[in-house]
């Protein structure tokens, strides 16, 4: 669990870089739009894994190998932004957040099982599920 000190450090760290990658992602990544989904910071502050997500790209791997490679400029232009903020810049990694690819793989999971269920007619009319009730034996005294 991260400490208030480290969530408020990552804080400045998305901003700043989220900045860096508007003004200056062209540079590194034409025409592909980069968004820093969530920034982890290392307890001593001086290591952060920044995980970004990539629109308008067809290879995230190239992507996120190409801004890697571009990570100690990216870390320059952050200290630059943070010098009164912060005594040590941290070291930069760079990841691919594969959120929405989750996502969509769930979606298409729950959309084959409501498929699936409206093929069984397990579902009336509005949608809802049927219960399916099960006779019970009568019990008679002797």
């Amino acid at each position: 669990m991260e400490s208030k000190r480290q969530q408020k450090f990552a804080g400045v760290l998305q901003e700043e870089l989220a900045a860096i990658f508007q003004r200056e992602g062209g540079a590194y990544l034409p025409n592909t739009l980069v968004t820093i989904t969530r920034v982890r910071v290392s307890p001593d502050l001086a290591v952060a894994k920044v995980y970004l997500s990539f629109l308008s790209s067809n290879n995230t791997g190239l992507s996120i190998a190409t801004v890697n490679s571009h990570s100690s400029e990216i870390r320059y232009k952050l200290g630059a932004r943070i010098r009164h903020q912060a005594r040590v810049v941290p070291t930069l990694t760079f990841f691919v957040d594969d959120t929405n690819t989750y996502v969509e793989h769930m979606d298409k999971l729950f959309d084959k099982i409501s498929r699936e269920r409206d093929e069984n007619g397990e579902l009336d009319e509005n949608g809802e599920r049927l219960e399916r009730v099960l006779p019970t034996p009568d019990k008679t005294e002797d």
